[in-house]
């Protein structure tokens, strides 16, 4: 019988029971790699007021499809607003950019539009916008009011500026020749330059109708006119009318300009007629000062150029020549009235662009050195309405251009009435310095003395012998006559006259016959002259 023994093994073996730890450890990597790869960022959200946000029920929605829920809601550090914590979902990661924009959609009733109805029944929940900027952004701030246009719209975006509020506000209609194109996004007022500010989109493709010439105005409300032909009543839309809108287009005249881009800043004119007034949007400002009266010259009157408008009158500077003159000690002195200009090279039909103002002010400067000035001139003798003219004056003194407050100087010449008032005066002024009391003293002497003369004169020509000078005078003249008479050409005396002339004439013809005889021969009144020989011609 084979007895067997058993062999003891020292080796180690792994026990079953640790398969389970390593599964739960792998499952737990598992679990958190999945979480990493697949669980989206938080962010943070800022918000005026809680008002539709509550910690696990609001919801991230993009196109109706749910992007997050908001985990917590808590106030600001400085009191005056809420934070909303939101865990996003992974696939919201690329739409978190630095443009992205979130606000709360609720039940809007409005005039120009009703939305969010659908959360009367859902409740309110926070709409995602996704942005085009840098990635990676994590605090937003939430909009107060719901953009009217969605982000990536094909169109453009241009800024409007009023310094007076229009009847114009966010969703209002942007118009171009009547037909709809695009809207008003927001309205805002900033105190810093005490201006209203617009945002508009326009739809593509019809941002292609805005250039750099493109005029905005309010073509809110109705607007009545009354003229020569009658009453004109210009009106836009129902939806204008009610609510106001923003027309555009180029003005009459003005040729077409370069694209612009997206933000660009524009005013915005209160009406079409306000377009046509002020067509150009390129200027440059001088002030121009007058010794003289400015009686009459009133804030938007013409600045002409031998009759054709240049530009106008914006402003008359007196608050600002008050404070320069005490600053330079020139108070009480008469010191001139600086009047602000502006103008614009495009009414001159030049190109309506920052280059044209720069060849304006060339123009001017090399201008002024050849006699260019600006006068105060009377536009009408019933009102009394003046304007500014540029001209050339050769015989104006030498001026040149200087600085006032920033402004260039425009040199200026009194002409025309103030002109000749000023002649006037200075008439008058000689006139009152001469000694009219002497004079006069001296006039009613000599008017006495004349007086006194004629008197005389008058008693000489009453007496007899005076008036007797006539008939006197006529016997003289007719006693004059008869001896005229005697001396014609058929009376005695005459002919002896003539007879006796003839005979010295006789006489000194002889005489000279004898003065050149004894010029040639002094010898010839003493010894008888020799006969001179004939002259016999000679023979060739």
């Amino acid at each position: 019988m084979t007895t067997q023994q058993a062999e003891i093994s020292q080796g180690r073996r792994l026990s079953g029971i640790w398969i389970i730890p390593l599964l739960a450890l792998v499952l737990g990597i598992y679990m958190v790699i999945h979480n990493y790869m697949t669980e989206g960022p938080s962010i943070n959200i800022a918000f005026k007021t809680a008002d539709g946000l509550a910690a696990g029920k609001t919801k991230i929605k993009y196109r109706n499809v749910d992007m997050g829920l908001v985990e917590e809601v808590r106030l600001n550090e400085s009191l005056d607003g809420v934070i909303a914590k939101v865990k996003m979902e992974r696939q919201a990661l690329p739409m978190l950019r630095e443009d992205t924009r979130f606000w709360v959609v609720t039940a809007r009733v409005g005039l120009g539009n009703i939305s969010g109805l659908d959360t009367l029944l859902s409740g309110a929940y926070i709409q995602l916008a996704p942005g085009e900027g840098v990635k990676g952004k994590r605090d937003f701030v939430a909009l107060e009011q719901p953009p009217l246009t969605p982000s990536g719209a094909p169109g453009l975006r241009v800024h409007l500026t009023s310094a007076k509020a229009a009847s114009v506000s966010a969703g209002d209609a942007v118009l171009f020749n009547g037909y709809k194109v695009g809207r008003v996004e927001s309205m805002t007022f900033e105190p810093d330059d005490r201006r209203a500010h617009y945002a508009l989109f326009i739809d593509a493709p019809y941002h292609d109708l805005v250039d750099s010439q493109t005029r905005f105005w309010n073509v809110s409300g109705i607007s009545l006119s009354a003229g020569a032909d009658g009453f004109k009543l210009d009106t836009g839309s129902m939806d204008t009318v009610l609510l106001g809108g923003v027309g555009f287009g180029n003005p009459p005249g003005v040729g077409k300009g370069k694209p612009v881009e997206n933000n660009t800043e524009f005013d915005l004119y209160p009406s079409y007629e306000d377009i046509l007034k002020n067509p150009f949007r390129y200027g440059t400002h001088y002030v121009v000062s007058f010794a003289q009266s400015i009686k009459g010259l009133s804030i938007g009157a013409p600045v002409e150029y031998r009759g054709l408008i240049l530009g106008r009158v914006e402003r008359i500077m007196l608050k600002e020549s008050l404070e320069y003159n005490v600053e330079q000690e020139l108070e009480g002195k008469g010191t001139a009235i600086p009047v602000l200009i502006y103008l614009e090279p495009g009414r001159l039909e030049l190109p309506d662009i920052p280059a044209s103002v720069d060849n304006m002010r060339e123009s001017i400067e090399i201008g002024v050195t050849n006699g260019m000035r600006a006068s105060l001139e009377t536009g009408s003798l019933l009102t009394g309405a003046k304007y500014v003219n540029i001209d050339y004056f050769p015989n104006a003194e030498e001026a040149s251009m200087g600085d006032f407050l920033g402004y260039t100087t425009l040199p200026s010449i009194e002409t025309g009435l103030g002109q000749i008032e000023q002649k006037l005066t200075a008439v008058l002024d000689k006139i009152n310095a001469l000694p009219l009391e002497d004079t006069v003293a001296s006039a009613n002497t000599t008017i006495m003395t004349l007086n006194s003369t004629l008197a005389s004169l008058h008693t000489l020509l009453e007496k007899q012998s005076v008036q007797q000078l006539p008939e006197q005078l006529d016997e003289t003249l007719q006693e004059l006559r008869n001896t005229l008479q005697g001396l014609s050409p058929d009376s005695e005396a005459y002919q002896s006259l003539n007879s006796s002339l003839l005979r010295l004439n006789r006489t000194l013809g002889n005489m000279e016959s004898l003065t050149r005889t004894l010029s040639a021969q002094p010898n010839a009144a003493l010894f008888p002259s020799k006969p001179t020989p004939d002259i016999i011609p000679e023979v060739k």
